[in-house]
């Protein structure tokens, strides 16, 4: 049983997710070591509740409503998270965001991903504040420094061994999408070749190459492969058969002289799809993903730009398979909560010409602090390990919860990246309606979700590695609340 702040216990179907004692802990070795802080309560004030002002910008100092309509009248039509989450963060720390209106949130959305550590944790303005305060350049392009050079360093001691040992380092422009540019332009450049295979499902970013790659392409100018799932097999089946015929169909549809498929640059895939709906890919479905490719002379890339840096309970989302790509695209958690992005390959990709690759942004040295401060910080307190363990619990409560809660229509998530999809009970379709409803309920509860999947029916939880298990409790409990009172609300 699990249970929740509010004293209800949910049905956990695994193992108990408890509060863990600090001696208890460092036995066990998956405690958040005492130099983290200690999380902001995560009590709720009812609406409208002030905090006093602190002397500058903050809650108690500002109006959120003239801030959000004057974002509504300035801003253009594409903002996204603003429009489901209307709030105005002014104060933040761990998994807590404070409002201008004095509300607090547990925020398990973590800047998509980006926030490894949480809000503004102490290594990483300690790391920010070192570089302002050493009076060093803040604005280098490719040049080399102290600061970058202790960034490769920390990220090549974690990248899997048989990369490492021949790897080369490209910095990109700030964001993920643009390394996936990069990936995609060097796989080209090294092969000859332009063809790509990727996967229905997949989000790689919204510049032109990377949507290209994604699921949604308006244009199919790649060639799409089936991506494995359970709940929505595109053969019928699921489970591990499902995983082999879209190996299957991949090898026969590479193979087949007529098949239409030239020899391709590349294939890019994720190791959980985040944005596709929080979809794992099975581990002996990457490794013969792996094993075509490496057969083939195909160059593999995977984009860990959502799941790197222990999001899935291992440093890399590959660690899982024991799959060692041809490149790597990393970005998000990389960076410390600042903007950074890099690719990291194989040595005998490295063809280009100097300036064949290049972007005015690529040398954020606050981001390659932060970034340093956090991939230590993750490797040393073993967080990857930590996800691991919490994320099992927290999915094995969110199934026990599916079993009382027929709109549930399956819970799935590697470490601390889980998704809920919601269906309509009668015909197991996606209901992207009742989906909203329940974000619009856990913000009212003070619990910042987001949604994904194919339909917009998957909630999805990616809380900060940092997250307590006090911490855990109190966003289930939250999302064990809203579930209902959508439901109530859409009925």
């Amino acid at each position: 049983m699990f249970e929740t702040q509010s004293g209800r216990a949910i049905s956990a179907g695994g193992p108990t997710l408890v509060a863990v004692t600090e001696p208890a802990a460092a036995a066990a070795g998956t405690e958040i070591p005492p130099q983290v802080p200690p999380p902001v309560p995560p009590q709720v004030p009812p609406q409208g509740n002030r905090a006093p002002a602190t002397g500058g910008p903050g809650a108690g100092s500002v109006v959120p409503e003239g801030i959000l309509r004057r974002q509504a009248q300035r801003e253009s039509a594409a903002r996204t998270y603003a429009r489901s989450l209307p709030i105005v963060p002014v104060r933040a720390r761990g998994l807590t965001i404070e409002g201008a209106d004095g509300r607090r949130y547990l925020d398990c959305l973590s800047g998509a991903g980006t926030l490894a550590l949480g809000h503004n944790h102490p290594v990483v303005l300690e790391a920010i504040r070192g570089v302002l305060d050493s009076g060093a350049p803040l604005h280098v392009l490719d040049l080399a420094t102290p600061v970058k050079d202790a960034f490769t360093t920390e990220l090549f001691a974690n990248l899997p061994p048989a990369l490492a040992a021949d790897a080369r380092i490209q910095f990109c422009g700030p964001a993920g999408t643009d390394a996936v540019e990069a990936a995609l332009k060097l796989v080209r450049t090294a092969t000859g070749r332009s063809g790509l295979l990727a996967f229905t499902g997949a989000y790689h970013g919204m510049s032109a190459g990377a949507l290209d790659a994604s699921g949604g392409a308006p244009e199919v100018r790649v060639t799409r492969l089936p991506y494995p799932q359970d709940l929505r097999c595109p053969f019928g089946v699921g489970g591990p058969e499902g995983a082999e015929l879209s190996a299957r169909w991949t090898e026969n549809l590479l193979d087949d002289p007529k098949g239409g498929v030239p020899a391709p640059a590349g294939m890019i895939v994720e190791p959980v799809q985040g944005e596709g709906g929080v979809l794992p890919a099975p581990d002996a479905w990457l490794r013969r993903m792996r094993e075509i490719t490496e057969a083939r002379g195909i160059p593999l890339i995977a984009d860990e730009v959502q799941t790197g840096v222990g999001r899935t309970g291992a440093f890399w989302g590959v660690d899982h398979a024991g799959v060692v790509p041809d490149v790597m695209v990393l970005s998000k958690a990389i960076g410390g909560s600042l903007p950074l992005a890099v690719i990291v390959y194989r040595a005998a990709l490295d063809v280009w010409t100097p300036g064949a690759h290049a972007g005015t942004f690529r040398g954020n040295q606050l981001a390659m602090a932060a970034g340093t401060a956090t991939l230590a910080f993750v490797r040393e307190n073993r967080l990857a390990e930590r996800a691991a363990v919490l994320g099992e619990r927290m999915l094995a409560a969110l199934q026990g919860l599916a079993c009382s809660h027929p709109c549930i229509g399956d819970v799935r998530g590697r470490g601390l990246m889980i998704g809920v999809e919601l269906v309509d009970p009668d015909t197991g379709a996606a209901a992207p309606a009742l989906a909203a409803t329940v974000r619009q309920e856990c913000l009212d509860r003070g619990l910042i979700v987001e949604l994904g999947g194919r339909h917009g029916a998957v909630v999805r939880l990616l809380p900060p590695l940092t997250l307590t298990d006090e911490q855990a409790a109190a966003v289930l409990d939250r999302l064990a609340d809203a579930i209902p009172a959508a439901v109530r609300r859409t009925h």
